[in-house]
């Protein structure tokens, strides 16, 4: 899932990459893409952690502010080496038909289990429980996430002329953070995982979120920043991919990539 990876960098995401936030650059360039016809497209898909907003401090950080909430010390940056520790330790998994259970809030407790057992193996049953509760709701709370500059700007411009949907690795929080960053009224529709039964990489994701929106393939493109869970899955699908590689591009970049004419001509 997208919040997991993103939990593990000093300022947004994932373990393998470590992007830091960036100011939005203003010089257009064309990411390579699949093949395809960009006057097809009616609708973006975009990915949610590292592309629209991305975690403030390192998961370590927010992990021991949950501890202390409940008396218990922990060391962020022991935190942090656990949590990429059980990360990678998680299986990927494969798609089932319909929703995950229980919101996925299972997996999550596993992982956090993970965790503990390397930064705090005698911890019993009950902090471990508490420990579960408090962090699992930190992640939606405001403030914890923020906005990359360019998102707010770049989604209002793109909202008159396309429908505008997220494809994310997530769970019911994200509609909550969304909210808390203003953006969910510029989204006809958010797609999360833990509801649609299928997980990036895998390419069902994006066939499941095709069929809710009533649209074919080529007539959508996905903006994200991971080269397996965002191109090469939004690809495998048959869609479109605009590559997000911060700070060599920015999702202003995406504006003159579809065309967008930030001068129009007066309409008469």
């Amino acid at each position: 899932m997208q919040l997991a990876s993103s939990h593990c960098a000093t300022q947004n995401h994932r373990p393998e990459s470590r992007k830091v936030a960036n100011s939005a650059k203003t010089t257009f360039h064309r990411p390579a893409q699949t093949t395809g016809d960009l006057k097809l497209i009616k609708a973006i898909f975009f990915d949610a952690v590292g592309t629209l907003f991305y975690l403030t401090k390192t998961v370590g950080h927010h992990y021991a502010l949950a501890g202390a909430q409940i008396g218990i010390h922990l060391d962020a940056q022991q935190l942090d080496r656990a949590f990429a520790s059980a990360w990678t330790r998680m299986p990927r998994r494969s798609a089932i038909n319909g929703p995950r259970q229980n919101d996925d809030r299972d997996w999550w407790r596993q992982l956090v289990n993970l965790v503990l057992d390397e930064v705090a193996p005698a911890l019993g049953k009950l902090d471990r429980d508490n420990f579960f509760q408090i962090a699992y709701g930190h992640f939606a709370k405001p403030g914890v996430w923020e906005l990359y500059p360019d998102a707010p700007d770049v989604l209002r411009a793109l909202q008159p002329r396309f429908q505008l949907a997220v494809v994310s690795n997530f769970d019911r929080r994200l509609r909550l953070i969304l909210r808390h960053l203003n953006l969910s009224r510029l989204f006809s529709h958010i797609f999360i995982s833990s509801e649609l039964g299928a997980d990036k990489p895998d390419p069902e994701i994006f066939r499941r979120a095709l069929r809710q929106i009533n649209l074919q393939p080529q007539e959508v493109l996905h903006v994200g920043d991971d080269p397996e869970r965002d191109w090469k899955a939004a690809r495998a699908a048959g869609l479109l991919a605009f590559e997000l590689q911060r700070p060599g591009n920015s999702l202003r970049d995406l504006l003159a990539w579809v065309g967008w004419d930030s001068n129009p001509e007066p309409t008469p």
